[in-house]
């Protein structure tokens, strides 16, 4: 994750496809990240980096049929927004404190799974 200072305005990461889904890596993302499809959901992967303590990273996802599958490490916590059908799979830290990351997903079916290693 690349982090913006108070100098340089807040970078965002967009993707957008009319059928298939997206893989985003940890190490190549900004602190914003817009995923974009008609049918596909987003494969996020963010156990490679070091989010700080405080920090928050958000992701928008936006799709009619697709959901949101997530890795990160054991203390970050992740808040789920947005309005779908489909449920949130997630046994978050029970710590408060760390960092977080926003998932925004936006659907019609599609849920939001969170494996933590």
């Amino acid at each position: 994750m690349t982090k913006s200072n108070g100098e340089n305005p807040q970078k965002t990461d967009i993707k957008v496809s009319l059928i298939g889904g997206h893989r985003l890596a940890g190490a190549t993302l900004h602190e914003w990240a817009v995923t974009a499809s008609l049918i596909g959901g987003a494969d996020v992967d963010l156990t490679d980096i070091d989010i700080p303590d405080g920090a928050e990273l958000r992701i928008t996802k936006l799709s009619l049929i697709g959901g949101v599958s997530l890795k990160v490490r054991r203390d970050v916590r992740v808040e789920v927004h947005g309005l779908r059908l489909g449920g949130v799979k997630d046994d978050g830290p029970s710590e408060p404190g760390g960092p977080t990351v926003r998932i925004d997903a936006w659907g019609l079916i599609g849920g939001v799974s969170v494996s933590r290693t």
